[in-house]
């Protein structure tokens, strides 16, 4: 499922990202890989705040729908 439909307060694990290889290396230098966890703190109109390595990141909803979780 994509990151923006993804329950708050959960630890989720990161199982795909479908973006070109600028924004996936971008993602990567942030924490946000294939296999890592993320937890999502909160989700306002498609905008998502997510903790990542001890990181609080801001994602806007282009970025967020392109990254697919499981719980």
């Amino acid at each position: 499922m994509p990151i923006v439909f993804a329950p708050q307060g959960e630890i989720l694990r990161v199982i795909r990202v479908l973006a070109d290889d600028k924004t996936k290396k971008h993602l990567e230098n942030l924490g946000i890989t294939v296999g890592s966890q993320l937890t999502v703190l909160s989700v306002s109109g498609g905008s998502v705040i997510v903790m990542a390595r001890d990181s609080r990141l801001a994602l806007d909803k282009g970025i967020a729908t392109k990254i697919l979780v499981a719980l």
